[in-house]
């Protein structure tokens, strides 16, 4: 299942993001958006993890959750309409 997490702070990283999901399951792969302009952080990103019941109960416990000092948000990711 495909995760979309926002509003995240602009310091946090690709393992950092990791590392909040991984106590609920196996996480393949966590990903910052990153700006191709600036390089820098767009705010959000997509964690994907294999076991749809670990990433609902990731989602229903990380949802609005403080993470250096901004609440995170956690839902199931939409299908992206360009791709």
């Amino acid at each position: 299942m495909n995760i979309f997490v926002g509003n995240i702070n602009y310091k946090l990283t690709n393992e950092s993001l990791m590392e909040f999901f991984s106590p609920y399951g196996q996480v393949t792969s966590a990903r910052i958006v990153i700006d191709k302009i600036t390089g820098r952080s767009k705010g959000f990103g997509f964690v994907e993890m294999p076991d749809e019941q670990e990433a609902l109960k990731a989602i229903a416990e990380l949802h609005e959750t403080e993470v250096m000092g901004r609440r995170m948000i956690a839902s199931e990711a939409r299908p992206n309409p360009r791709a």
